[in-house]
């Protein structure tokens, strides 16, 4: 079966290494990213490199957005240049960033009015290893055929993928992700500057808990990172102070309590405003780190 034609709009850390894994697979792929080094990386994998997100567009199946921001999103679909302004029907938009949920439910009926295409909100975890290795978890939101119709292209992109309901379901399961993530890595980090202050072994603590009920991937992959005192981003510290941000307004639009939500987001807005935006989401440590950085 031929593979579906693709425009990647963002080829960041997420967008990249998907790019370059997807070219691997023999993927035909245009590419429109604001940042002329990445675009040299994805010529450099013979992706298409466009002139904007409009250009992008012409000739795929699918419109694949992977976006740092709810503000990159509506620029690059709606802005000057937009691939809304390009897209037309049975085009498909394919949404891995992260924005809140009736925020993304706005630009899918904007789009469906505009060009007759649909949007699925498809945000993603695992972090840019995950996207390299086609083993993302992805959190869908959709009419049913449109999700039908994504599952060759996204059995190269995930491990697992999910459909959780229509247009915004995907989005208000990655609220529950990053709400669990947010609150697990001061956990972690606190863990860590626990274990060093006991005198023990902090490096074996993944091992010595392994397939016990504290056991996970952020335990066997994240906290070996603080306790190298490694925060060479894989993921930047102020995307996930901003999503907490966003969950921390959806919590407050259904009405549930999130104590354990408001803490982390205050250390992660801590952690920006002593100028760590730029490190990666482990650095919370620092907040801990009597060596600090």
């Amino acid at each position: 079966m031929d593979k579906a034609a693709l425009a990647c709009i963002g080829i960041g850390l997420m967008g990249w290494p998907m790019v370059k894994r997807l070219r691997g697979l023999s993927y035909p792929i245009a590419v429109f990213d604001i940042a002329p080094a990445q675009l040299e990386l994805a010529r450099g994998v013979g992706a298409r490199v466009a002139t904007s997100a409009a250009d992008a567009v012409a000739g795929a199946d699918l419109v694949v957005l992977n976006l740092p921001t709810p503000y990159a999103v509506e620029e690059a679909m709606f802005g000057e240049g937009g691939a809304a302004g390009a897209m037309r029907s049975p085009q498909l938009l394919v949404d891995f960033s992260t924005v809140a949920v009736e925020q993304g439910r706005g630009y899918a009926r904007r789009l469906r009015e505009q060009t007759g295409s649909a949007w699925v909100d498809a945000p993603v975890s695992g972090g840019p290893p995950a996207s390299g290795t086609g083993t993302l978890t992805v959190m869908a939101g959709g009419d049913a055929a449109d999700i039908e119709r994504l599952k060759p292209f996204m059995a190269d992109v995930a491990a697992r993928f999910t459909h959780m309901g229509p247009v915004g379901a995907g989005l208000a399961a990655k609220m529950l992700n990053q709400l669990i993530v947010g609150c697990l890595h001061v956990v972690m980090a606190e863990a860590a500057s626990m274990a060093e202050a006991a005198g023990i072994d902090a490096a074996r603590l993944p091992e010595c808990l392994a397939g016990g009920h504290a056991d996970g991937s952020l335990l066997q992959r994240l906290y070996p990172r603080m306790v190298a005192r490694d925060f060479a981003p894989q993921g930047y510290a102020r995307q996930l102070r901003k999503d907490l941000e966003m969950v921390s307004a959806y919590a407050g639009d259904l009405g549930t309590p999130a104590p354990m939500l408001q803490q982390s987001l205050a250390l992660y807005r801590r952690l920006i405003e002593a100028g760590h935006s730029e490190l990666d989401t482990s650095a919370v440590f620092t907040l801990y780190d009597k060596r600090q950085i």
